[in-house]
C-alpha cells in the first residue's frame, strides 16, 4: 500500500499563546517507524513515519508537560510502538489502547502497568471494520475492572444508534472530535443539541480539538470555534484537548499545531476554563 505524504506541519510555529505548567496534549499518536513497528495489513492508509522522539519534540515546543498517546487504526490492534512510547517516558505519558475482544488478563495488566488507561472503540467505517456493540460491551466491562474507560469515534450521524450502546457501558465515555458534529449545520443545530443532552450525563467526557478535520472555512478555524466552545463552557470538568499531531489521514491541508495551540483561549476564554482543560480535567482521568 503506498504511503501517504506526510500529514505532520514541518515547522509549526512557536505558539504565542503558553499552556499552563502541567498541560497535556491528550489527544495524539505515534506511527512506526514502520521498519521496527510495522503497519497492519488490514489498515485503510498508510501514514509516513512519525515516531516517538517527533512526538516529544513537538510537545517540548509547544510548551506541554505530558501526552495520552492514542492507539490510531493504521497500526490495527498492535500496541507496540504506542507501548514502547509509553514505556520511553511513563511519568508524562498515558495510553489508550485498541486491543482484540479475546485479549487475555495477563496481556492487559502488562498495559496498565505500562500506562494504559483506556481502550478505543472505533465506528467510523471509512477506517475500521467496527466489532458489532455486544462484543465491545464485554470488553468494556472487563477493562472496567482496572479501572480503564473507553474512547469512542463515530460520526455525528451515528449516533442516535449508539447512544443506547454507549449509556449501557460501565464505565467513563470519552468521546473524539467533539462526536464530529457538521459544522454547516450550525452550534444550535438539532444533531449537536442531541449531543450535548447526551453530555449531560456526567459519565461522558468530550475531546473539543481537532478543529482541522471539521472546518469548512480552513484556518484558523472559526468555524468550529463556537462548539468547542459550547462544549468547554458546559462542560468544563468534562472536556479534553488534543492536538491529534500527526494529523493522519489529513487530505485538505497540514495543520500547523502551533496554530492549534493559539486557538486554545478562543475555545477556552478563561484561565480557570483552561486550567481545567487542560491540566486538572486530564490528570484526574489519567494520572489519578
Amino acid at each position: 500500500m503506498k504511503t501517504d505524504p506526510p500529514t505532520w506541519h514541518p515547522d509549526p510555529r512557536k505558539p504565542a499563546y503558553a499552556p499552563p505548567a502541567g498541560a497535556v496534549d491528550a489527544h495524539c499518536h505515534v506511527f512506526g517507524p514502520g521498519d521496527r513497528f510495522p503497519y497492519a495489513p488490514e489498515r485503510k492508509y498508510t501514514p509516513s513515519d512519525a515516531p516517538k522522539d517527533m512526538l516529544f519534540a513537538l510537545r517540548r515546543h509547544l510548551g506541554f508537560a505530558r501526552n495520552v498517546i492514542v492507539q490510531a487504526s493504521c497500526h490495527g490492534r498492535d500496541n507496540a510502538a504506542l507501548l514502547d512510547a509509553l514505556r520511553t517516558d511513563p511519568e508524562n505519558c498515558r495510553g489508550i489502547a485498541v486491543v482484540d475482544p479475546d485479549i487475555t488478563d495477563a496481556r492487559l495488566e502488562e498495559m496498565d502497568a505500562a500506562g494504559v488507561r483506556g481502550v478505543r472503540f472505533n465506528f467510523v467505517r471509512r477506517l475500521v471494520n467496527p466489532d458489532p456493540t455486544d462484543v465491545s460491551a464485554r470488553l468494556a466491562a472487563r477493562v472496567a475492572e482496572l479501572g480503564w474507560h473507553v474512547v469512542v469515534y463515530f460520526e455525528a450521524a451515528d449516533l442516535t444508534e449508539l447512544a443506547p450502546f454507549l449509556r449501557s457501558l460501565p464505565t467513563d465515555v470519552v468521546i473524539d472530535h467533539m462526536g464530529r458534529p457538521d459544522i454547516a449545520a450550525g452550534v444550535e443545530s438539532a444533531d449537536f443539541a442531541a449531543f450535548r443532552r447526551l453530555m449531560e450525563d456526567e459519565k461522558f467526557w468530550v475531546k473539543v480539538g481537532c478543529p482541522e478535520r471539521l472546518t469548512q472555512a480552513g484556518p484558523p478555524y472559526d468555524d468550529v470555534a463556537p462548539f468547542a466552545r459550547k462544549l468547554v463552557e458546559s462542560f468544563p470538568d468534562r472536556v479534553l484537548w488534543g492536538t491529534d499531531w500527526p494529523h493522519p489521514n489529513m487530505k485538505s491541508h497540514q495543520p500547523d499545531d502551533g496554530l492549534l495551540v493559539e486557538r486554545i483561549p478562543v475555545i477556552a476564554p478563561t484561565e480557570t476554563l483552561r486550567q481545567k482543560l487542560l491540566v486538572e480535567n486530564p490528570a484526574r482521568l489519567y494520572w489519578a
